[in-house]
């Protein structure tokens, strides 16, 4: 797909955005823009009533042994942060102190998912900071212009219809999940797929049943 722009929309606290950040390292090429996009999973599933994977306790255990079956799978190094979920607060605003670019980004998915660590600690995140060139890093990260770099593309991702991470939008259309990492590349290569019947269709399919959703107390 010549001349598209895929936007990458991710958060540092999720291992499928990691597994995703790997595969996409191996996929792009100069055909494509890839643009990162950092967004804060805890508002967008607050924003659908959505509950993360790790917040609901059968899924828990399941989803982790996924991510590590998928990366063994796939041959993706990877080493379970010391607590999950975390706060990716700091992350997130220092990949926007890092400008945002895919490098930075990849670098910090693998300072959580492959070196086990966490932004807990500011002699650690100081380190990384300063790895990706940016200085005074406790000052910017509470720098205000960053902070609200951060909501506005959180809005920007809800008001784009994004539900969780990873996602990517490419031509407007959204693709969810790693999983969906082939389903997307093959859409750039045939961008008229979903132009067929057996697709084309789904939109007007009716709901039978709606539910509300609720958070159990």
């Amino acid at each position: 797909m010549s001349g598209q722009t895929l936007h990458w929309y991710f958060d540092f606290v999720s291992p499928f955005a990691y597994l995703q950040s790997c595969r996409l390292e191996r996929r792009i090429d100069r055909r494509h823009t890839l643009v990162c996009h950092p967004v804060l999973l805890a508002a967008i599933l607050e924003h659908w009533g959505q509950l993360g994977p790790a917040e609901i306790e059968p899924k828990r255990e399941l989803t982790y042994r996924h991510v590590v079956w998928r990366a063994a799978r796939d041959g993706f190094p990877l080493r379970m942060p010391p607590v999950h979920p975390f706060n990716p607060l700091p992350l997130l605003r220092l990949s926007i102190a890092a400008g945002g670019d895919f490098r930075a980004v990849r670098r910090i998915f693998d300072w959580v998912w492959c070196e086990g660590r966490l932004p807990d600690g500011a002699a650690g995140v100081e380190a990384l900071a300063s790895e990706l060139n940016v200085t005074d890093w406790s000052q910017r990260v509470a720098d205000a212009e960053i902070k609200d770099a951060l909501r506005r593309e959180t809005a920007a991702a809800i008001a784009a219809g994004v539900f969780g991470v990873p996602t990517v939008i490419v031509a407007g259309r959204l693709f969810w999940g790693d999983d969906l990492t082939e389903m997307l590349f093959e859409f750039c290569d045939a961008p008229d797929m979903f132009d067929r019947p057996s697709y084309a269709s789904l939109a007007e399919l009716p709901h039978g049943v709606r539910r509300r959703p609720t958070r159990s107390q």
